[in-house]
């Protein structure tokens, strides 16, 4: 089993600054693609952005320029950095792990609060 840990996030003005980080912890090999998606209220969960074991990141077209994302293989922890940060980002962001070969494994954060002000 792979426990996820997150920690930042928080309250900030449009315009400004947050990073995220989540931090995997017990079977800890095999770890595939890290990320984060969001979930707004009334919305679905969405992808933000994921990155791969060898570093290749994918975003959502909405962060994209903004938002930068990076993992630390030897700690086994992703990060987000997100600027310029706009209302709309305001949301619920979990952290996300696919762990395995063949047959993988989704694993999922508890989620922590960006909310962005006007």
């Amino acid at each position: 089993q792979v426990q996820l840990v997150e920690s930042g996030g928080g309250l900030v003005q449009a315009g400004g600054s947050l990073s995220l980080s989540c931090a995997a912890s017990g079977s800890t090999f095999y770890l595939n693609g890290m990320g984060w998606y969001r979930q707004a209220p009334g919305k679905q969960r969405e992808l933000v952005a994921v990155i791969s074991s060898r570093g290749t990141a994918n975003y959502a077209d909405s962060v994209k320029g903004r938002f930068t994302i990076s993992r630390d293989n030897a700690k086994n922890t992703v990060y987000l950095q997100m600027n310029d940060l706009k209302p709309e980002d305001t949301a619920v962001y979990y952290c996300y792990l696919n762990r395995g070969v063949g047959r993988t494994k989704d694993y999922w954060g508890q989620g922590t609060q960006v909310t962005v002000s006007s």
